[in-house]
């Protein structure tokens, strides 16, 4: 288990960052009960959302009689479900004379028993369900609020992931919304040892992480310090597992990948069934597998589904894809600049014709090349996906042939070049990929 070493601490990194002024604000907050004065609490909650145009104040009587306000986040609500399930029912209901049972009983049991109602008792919590798009009901003479679940997210639909495209095998992936990416996962592993440990990190963002494992056979140090090391990140803000993986990574310095990512949820569940972490961050549509060794990052997906021989000899190919990646180009400077007695005499002359011309050094001109696909591939990622693949026929074919004519490099050159980008394109996955590149 050399990916964790416990000897480390989240602390070297960012662990002091200050704390945000709204998280100050609501601690301030807790010590403020609500009380029966509804009027003074919806003031103390008008004074934090301020000018808030999407803060919705909605009054209604209680079967006509007693007073009673909604407070909510019109962009996070459903609508229809605060209309249909709360104030329907609400304006409809009469309440029980008997002082005997709590009002806030007698309400999430007989009025409200559908909106997975929860009984709030500060300001601080208060407020914290409206971000977090509950509704809110407070009523006159109540001395606790009742936060009741309408979030509506705003969602895409489970799409094939564009970077993990497989030949065979499932076309789902995850996306930013982690309820529907655990749900993904349960749907492939429907047994009661499937755990699931709800974190809550970043002061300002609040972001849901979810640890997922099997218990009885992930190693139970290895989930205590994933769970530790997440939740010692003391960042304002979490907007990507990116941010996850920096910081509980052994060495954050090192450009080598030492966790694996996946939007695919066949690929996760698979890494689960071995004994691994999945990490799951709300708002990114990428996973994090722990630990990883090498040999995970050039396994695709659809090897598993594949004939084992087929399989093994497309990794194989992978593998001699990096090498050749990593030393062609070398190789031939090294050959061409210092070894040429070791090119046999027509390959020499082939390219030694091919480099007349050529008012740049063989070690000038690889690393010239060598920068200019760089760009080209990296202005084939920006661009949009209508223009990148014209951009990069472009950018081979006509950039290429008009720098071979003008005699800036020699067609062996771009060749070589060439072929090691192919190479380094083989790697499944893309944090390796450009790890190798670099």
């Amino acid at each position: 288990m050399s990916f964790f070493k416990k000897n480390k601490r989240i602390s070297r990194t960012r662990k002091k960052n200050q704390t945000s002024n709204l998280n100050r604000t609501q601690e301030d907050k807790k010590e403020v009960l609500i009380g029966s004065n509804m009027e003074e609490t919806i003031s103390d909650v008008k004074q934090i959302f301020k000018e808030d145009k999407d803060f919705m104040e909605r009054r209604l009587l209680i079967n006509g009689k007693t007073p009673a306000v909604l407070l909510f986040l019109t962009t996070l609500v459903d609508g229809d479900k605060v209309a249909r399930e709360i104030i329907k029912p609400l304006q409809q209901a009469s309440i029980s004379n008997d002082t005997s049972i709590p009002i806030e009983l007698y309400l999430t049991n007989n009025i409200l028993p559908d909106t997975n109602t929860t009984i709030i008792k500060d300001q601080a919590t208060l407020v914290d369900g409206i971000l977090r798009g509950k509704t809110v009901l407070l009523v006159n003479g109540m001395e606790v609020a009742l936060g009741m679940a309408t979030y509506k997210p705003e969602k895409r639909s489970i799409e094939q992931p564009e970077a993990e495209r497989a030949v065979r095998g499932p076309r789902d992936g995850f996306i930013e919304q982690i309820h529907s990416n655990i749900a993904l996962l349960r749907n492939r592993l429907p047994v009661s040892e499937f755990r699931i440990k709800a974190l809550e990190i970043g002061e300002k963002t609040k972001t849901a992480v979810s640890v997922c494992y099997l218990e009885n056979i992930a190693n139970e140090d290895l989930v205590a310090e994933v769970t530790k090391r997440i939740e010692d990140i003391k960042l304002d803000r979490i907007l990507d597992s990116g941010y996850v993986e920096e910081l509980i990574q052994d060495n954050p310095r090192s450009p080598f990948p030492q966790i694996q990512v996946t939007e695919r949820p066949d690929k996760a569940v698979g890494n689960i069934l071995e004994g691994r972490v999945i990490v799951l961050v709300d708002g990114s549509p990428i996973a994090l597998i722990a630990p990883a060794t090498f040999n995970m990052f050039y396994h695709a997906s659809e090897d598993y589904n594949q004939n084992p021989i087929i399989s093994s000899a497309i990794r194989i190919i992978r593998y001699l894809a990096l090498v050749f990646s990593l030393t062609i180009s070398s190789l031939y400077l090294t050959v061409l600049s210092f070894h040429p007695e070791m090119i046999p005499t027509q390959f020499l002359v082939a390219a030694s014709s091919g480099r007349a011309g050529v008012p740049f050094p063989v070690v000038i001109e690889v690393i010239l090349m060598e920068i200019a696909m760089e760009i080209l591939r990296e202005a084939t990622i920006r661009m949009p996906q209508q223009v990148g693949g014209a951009l990069s026929i472009v950018g081979v074919l006509v950039i290429g042939e008009a720098a071979v004519s003008a005699g800036f490099v020699s067609p062996i050159t771009v060749v070589i070049i060439a072929l090691a980008t192919i190479g380094s394109f083989v790697t499944p996955s893309y944090n390796a990929t450009v790890t190798f590149r670099c």
